[in-house]
């Protein structure tokens, strides 16, 4: 007799927790064979409220973590990516890629993981500086977390360039919502279960799944949201976020390149979200003042 096929069913990510959406919604997307890749769920704008309200309180935690910390967590990011790196292939080939690709794409995504660790505790010594001010004191510019930033994966890949965005986002501090590939979303649901077995405190990363244009809104207007990166090409996507990110001046970055050209992981993407707090010392400290801004 021939079986029916159980899908799974892919919860969201928040706060460290797998729920399923408020909505109670789900979809099917398809690959090209006409297979559902599984049962994945429409997120909502409640799941997207939670989803900030758990980055936001993470933040204070994460942001004040000793960089060397930050390095350590997204070195273990990396260690259990490669330790799940048959699932991941099959993963990316049941959604449309070619077995090579799938391996090139899992280990560039492990490399660009690695390779930010690296950056944890150095970005700040190389950015900041000493600058040169016409008074009797010392001028230091260093950098600082901006807060919660929204991630919008693109529309290419279904791990590699959300992974080339968080990356860089976390390892300065940052803590972030997530809206993963709406047709390719296996590998961000799945990254989630690598993320909660990592060491990473518990909404530092937040992963949602379902439709963009269903999702956009509510994280682009979102008061609390800090500044939104999108690792996609496409206008009218690029368009709104500018326009709904005006209300509270978020910082918009919209990435569009080959994630998997070595180019594509840059120092400077990790100072996209920064703010740079600059501190003036007096040379000659005359009855123990000095004052910063």
């Amino acid at each position: 007799m021939e079986r029916l096929e159980v899908l799974k069913t892919y919860k969201i990510y928040i706060g460290g927790k797998f729920p399923r959406t408020e909505s109670g919604r789900y979809y099917s997307p398809k690959n090209a064979k006409g297979e559902a890749l599984g049962n994945i769920c429409l997120s909502s704008r409640k799941d997207v409220r939670n989803a900030v309200v758990a980055a936001r309180k993470a933040f204070g935690d994460w942001s004040e973590r000793s960089a060397f910390n930050r390095s350590q967590i997204l070195y273990r990011m990396a260690e259990m990516l490669e330790g799940r790196r048959a699932q991941f292939v099959d993963e990316l080939v049941f959604q449309g890629a070619k077995k090579a690709n799938a391996e090139k794409e899992l280990n560039m995504a492990i490399d660009r993981l690695i390779y930010y660790a690296g950056w944890c505790d150095k970005y700040v010594q190389v950015l900041s500086s000493v600058n040169p001010v016409s008074s009797a004191h010392f001028n230091f510019s260093t950098y600082e977390a901006t807060g919660v930033v929204g991630v919008i994966a693109g529309e290419k890949t279904s791990l590699l360039d959300l992974v080339s965005i968080v990356a860089p986002v976390i390892a300065g501090g940052n803590t972030c919502v997530v809206i993963a590939n709406e047709h390719l979303p296996l590998c961000a649901v799945t990254f989630a279960e690598v993320l909660n077995s990592s060491d990473l405190p518990g909404g530092v990363v937040n992963i949602l799944t379902g439709k963009l244009n269903e999702l956009l809104a509510p994280l682009s207007t979102h008061m609390d949201v800090n500044a939104i990166a999108y690792a996609g090409s496409d206008a009218d996507t690029k368009k709104t976020l500018q326009l709904n990110s005006v209300e509270n001046l978020k910082r918009v970055r919209a990435y569009d390149m080959n994630w998997f050209d070595e180019k594509s992981q840059d120092l400077y993407m990790i100072s996209d979200f920064q703010e740079v707090k600059t501190t003036w010392h007096p040379i000659e400290n005359i009855g123990g003042a000095s004052s910063s801004y």
